[in-house]
């Protein structure tokens, strides 16, 4: 597993406080209607593992609001885990743990794997700034170690059936020309085939702020 990638996954300028946790503008802005969701439509409680957990703060403020959530933190980024363990020691409950080292696209989750059946697995703003291998990876991963009827909450950018917001459609065009492995994926023609083949149902979709989806599927 490669500890630090060779160049940063971050699309935007995140800030860094003194006990090392790091805040993203992008999270203050999409974590209410992501809180609100996952509330209504994923769990209220429960284990959460999130795959790329980035700055940490979803986990951080997630489990500050529906507190009945235990969120157990993973990355492939050691820079990212740093900020994910500030975020833990910040935390004025018990309920946030990790940060794991994992790289999605392996087949073997290391110490995930070793857990009971998780409840809920999450993965936010990850799929369009990841090759394909990890967005495949993602699925057969929760498919593996979700229990029967967990969920897994996909959040971000998708086109559907071949067609694309113009906002989304851009931002994938610049998505490539950074990585050619990167871009906003189909979720009807990309993601819904590897989803059947972890056995996995879709929910729900549910359009969000800035032509993004939160999607919801469920382990048979």
């Amino acid at each position: 597993m490669s500890e630090i990638p060779a160049k940063p996954v971050a699309l935007e300028a995140r800030e860094t406080g003194e006990d090392g946790r790091r805040f993203s503008p992008s999270v203050a802005r999409n974590r209410e209607p992501i809180r609100d969701v996952f509330a209504q439509h994923v769990a209220r409680d429960g284990r959460v593992l999130e795959i790329a957990s980035g700055t940490g703060e979803h986990g951080a403020f997630l489990t500050d609001e529906l507190t009945g959530l235990e969120w157990t933190y993973s990355d492939v980024d050691a820079h990212s885990r740093v900020s994910q363990a500030a975020w833990v020691a910040a935390a004025t409950h018990d309920r946030l743990y990790g940060p794991l080292a994992l790289d999605a696209s392996l087949p073997d989750w290391g110490e995930a794997e070793a857990e009971p059946p998780w409840d809920v697995v999450v993965s936010i703003n990850m799929v369009h700034i990841a090759p394909m291998s990890a967005v495949e990876g993602l699925f057969a991963g929760a498919g593996r170690l979700l229990k029967p009827k967990g969920r897994l909450f996909v959040y971000g950018p998708f086109g559907r059936d071949g067609i694309m917001a113009p906002s989304n459609a851009r931002f994938s065009e610049d998505l490539k020309r950074r990585d050619l492995e990167w871009g906003v994926r189909d979720l009807n023609m990309e993601l819904l085939p590897l989803a059947s083949l972890a056995d996995l149902i879709l929910l729900d979709v549910i359009e969000m702020p800035a032509n993004n989806l939160a999607v919801m599927f469920e382990r048979t």
